[in-house]
């Protein structure tokens, strides 16, 4: 059954000097999670500590702000075109001199879903998703960024990518069997779908989907929806609806800002695995 709530129903609570959280998704909402995912506020001059266990991936987004990642002695300034993957044991601060909000995921005991994690941890990854290749839908006008995935992270056991609907715009009935799905949204509001019952959603909202769940969502009003949508683990089937056209992505050329972007990524069917090119 989907789990959907707005952040503003989630208690704050102290988690740093200056740096309150959010826990959106817990064991105690979702018992079944595979993920954890906290929202956290930083005020100016604050800073949170980034310590991973040794079996667990993280990623966070920048939202909100700028700061800057330090670690080895080295800084990494920070703004909201950043996604940054954290491996597993990775010690770090983030700092924020002006303020910042951050969503904030972790995936424990990841080595369950990619047994390579083991003997090959991946490495530190910061991506500006303002640079990746933006993709069309062959069906309608909605549009596909690539945020997180095993080319550019070096593992299977999560995915994420952001998409964009503009008003109007529909995305087709389906499932997926084998990860559990979350959605929060970053812009605009509509209409989740889960097992053909509406849902209304809007700018912070957070949707769960269970495995095999059917879902889609419609953008309603005159602002473009956009929403951030992570999977764990990163490979899974997808089973389209009956009648439901299937999602196929046409490569654009461009990124986001309509520049070149820093890679190219072909022409893909969501029914199909993950391609390499991805």
């Amino acid at each position: 059954m989907a789990v959907t709530f707005h952040e503003s129903t989630v208690a704050a609570e102290a988690y740093a000097a200056g740096v309150l959280r959010q826990r959106l998704l817990t064991v105690e909402r979702v018992p079944h999670t595979k993920v954890f995912l906290d929202r956290l506020a930083m005020a100016p001059d604050s800073a949170v500590g980034l310590n991973l266990p040794r079996t667990s991936l993280g990623w966070f987004q920048m939202l909100e702000g700028a700061a800057e990642l330090h670690l080895g002695g080295e800084t990494q300034p920070l703004t909201p075109a950043h996604i940054v993957f954290l491996p597993p044991g990775l010690e770090g601060e983030l700092v924020s001199a002006t303020g910042a909000v951050v969503l904030y995921a972790e995936v424990p005991d990841a080595v369950r879903f990619d047994p390579a994690l083991a003997q090959q941890p991946p490495a530190l990854r910061i991506v500006d998703w303002t640079r990746e290749p933006v993709l069309d839908s062959e069906h309608d006008a909605r549009k596909r960024i690539y945020m997180v995935t095993p080319k550019l992270f070096g593992t299977k056991a999560l995915k994420g990518e952001m998409i964009l609907y503009p008003p109007g715009t529909e995305g087709a009935n389906h499932h997926h069997e084998g990860a559990e799905h979350f959605m929060y949204v970053l812009q605009g509001y509509g209409t989740a779908y889960a097992n053909e019952s509406p849902i209304p959603v809007r700018k912070g909202d957070l949707i769960y989907y269970g495995d095999r769940e059917r879902h889609y969502l419609r953008s309603e009003g005159r602002e473009e929806m956009r929403f951030v949508e992570f999977f764990v683990p990163g490979m899974y089937t997808t089973t389209w609806a009956e009648g439901a056209p299937v999602c196929t992505w046409l490569p654009t050329g461009r990124s986001i800002t309509g520049e070149q972007p820093v890679r190219e990524i072909g022409k893909h069917s969501s029914a199909a695995a993950t391609p390499q090119d991805v």
